[in-house]
């Protein structure tokens, strides 16, 4: 940064950076999935909505396996002013094809602020803390008749503490009007009912967020890996460390693409009693990921066999005589992981959540990836802080302990995974007798 050639930015040219950063992650963040939550508001059927997240997220990963090889391509060999121009016209062609269907979309109807609405039921539970007695369905607050109609069995019988938000009491203004309906001292049974379903779902989430941190790392772990390796395709072409993600993205997209038109049919047709439920899809896919993990610690190994076989330990700077594209199988074997539960996460959640928080449901895998990867971070550092696997000269460390301790890490999390989803009662889209699939013995 500060060499002749290229001198040291000034304040403003980090100002303008950053917030460049920022606008463009805040762009990212309110449109790639939310996107998707409108795309599949568009249709009625849950098999349809399905159907139409594989295909919304194929076309994402395709998309950014693009940007990691054409885009950088361009970036490295031609000119970075140009690679950003590409960039800002395919995004204000992107926006352009989506007003053009402005009057077509059905738009779903806000109706306040649903967050609002469940710290709300939080509140008045906690104030009827002290009502006790046998209560009926008469004695709760269903805010009109069309829902008393849907919810003719009265409140459900998880959470029971949370019910009381809805229990009209002689302190409650029950008139027609409902305005207290709206207060903090009385919601509906709807209201409470819908943070039962997150509370119900929550530890399932919870399960997901080490599966990202563990898939946060060996991206991380591999680039480094990368650039103590041959990169070399031939005599003349040299693959950039950036760009090896790029065979998980390419994995995970044929693998969803594979899984949807192959696999599911032939299963459905060989074993219709055991369909791929969305919670199946996910528990493979943690499964899947730790045969990943075990995959590195072999590759690792060989990687350090060679370092001592050549007597590069105290070398840093030198290239490890052994193909890069070993890191492909791993980086593979994570991408296809990754087509089994990313899919099932978004119809879970999707289909799982109340009505009043769609937008927010898929927003959540956002949310788990940007909790695993700051998690992820927080390992590495603390593996550095306390072990000698990783220092700045990899030759001299044991990068392969890491991938066993990430293992372990996707081992146990699998045994919580299956015990949430065990108990986890998904009545939207699993049959009645058949709450969770069969999970393995």
């Amino acid at each position: 940064m500060g060499s002749l050639q290229c001198p040291t930015p000034s304040k403003l040219q980090f100002a303008v950076l950053y917030m460049a950063l920022a606008l463009g992650s805040l762009g990212v963040g309110g449109t790639r999935f939310t996107i998707a939550t409108m795309g599949a508001d568009q249709f009625d059927k849950p098999k349809d909505q399905e159907m139409f997240f594989i295909w919304y997220f194929l076309a994402l990963y395709l998309a950014n396996a693009i940007s990691l090889t054409a885009i950088i391509y361009i970036q490295d060999n031609v000119s970075w002013g140009v690679a950003f121009v590409i960039c800002v016209v395919a995004n204000a062609i992107a926006l352009i094809l989506f007003l053009s269907g402005k009057r077509f979309y059905r738009r779903i109807k806000p109706n306040g602020n649903p967050f609002v609405r469940l710290l709300c039921v939080g509140f008045a539970a906690f104030q009827k803390r002290n009502v006790s007695g046998t209560f009926g369905y008469q004695d709760y607050n269903y805010g009109s008749i069309e829902a008393a109609n849907i919810l003719k069995d009265g409140p459900s019988n998880r959470f029971r503490f949370l019910t009381r938000a809805a229990l009209k009491t002689e302190s409650d203004d029950t008139q027609s009007s409902g305005s207290n309906a709206k207060s903090w001292k009385l919601c509906t049974v709807e209201e409470v009912e819908d943070l039962k379903t997150i509370l119900k779902i929550m530890p399932l989430w919870s399960s997901n967020i080490l599966l990202s941190t563990t898939i946060g790392m060996l991206n991380n772990l591999s680039v480094l890996q990368v650039l103590t390796m041959d990169r070399h395709l031939g005599p003349h072409f040299k693959i950039p460390a950036g760009s090896f993600v790029v065979f998980n993205l390419l994995a995970m997209a044929l693998s969803i693409l594979i899984i949807d038109r192959f696999l599911h049919p032939i299963w459905k047709k060989f074993i219709p009693h055991w369909t791929l439920t969305p919670l199946r899809r996910i528990w493979i896919g943690h499964v899947i990921n730790i045969i990943a993990m075990i995959g590195s610690v072999l590759i690792e190994m060989r990687r350090l066999h060679a370092v001592r076989t050549n007597h590069l330990t105290k070398q840093p700077s030198s290239v490890v005589p052994i193909s890069s594209l070993w890191l492909a199988v791993p980086l593979t074997i994570v991408g296809i992981s990754e087509g089994f539960h990313f899919p099932g996460q978004i119809v879970l959640y999707y289909q799982g959540f109340p009505k009043s928080l769609k937008n927010t449901s898929t927003a959540m895998i956002a949310l788990l990836i940007g909790i695993g990867y700051y998690a992820s971070t927080g390992i590495i550092d603390l593996v550095r802080r306390t072990t000698g696997w990783l220092p700045d000269n990899l030759n001299d460390g044991r990068m392969d302990n890491v991938y066993w301790l990430l293992a372990a890490i996707g081992g146990v999390n699998l045994g919580y995974h299956l015990v949430c989803a065990k108990l986890f009662k998904h009545e939207n889209i699993e049959k009645p007798n058949d709450p969770v699939g069969d999970l393995p013995n």
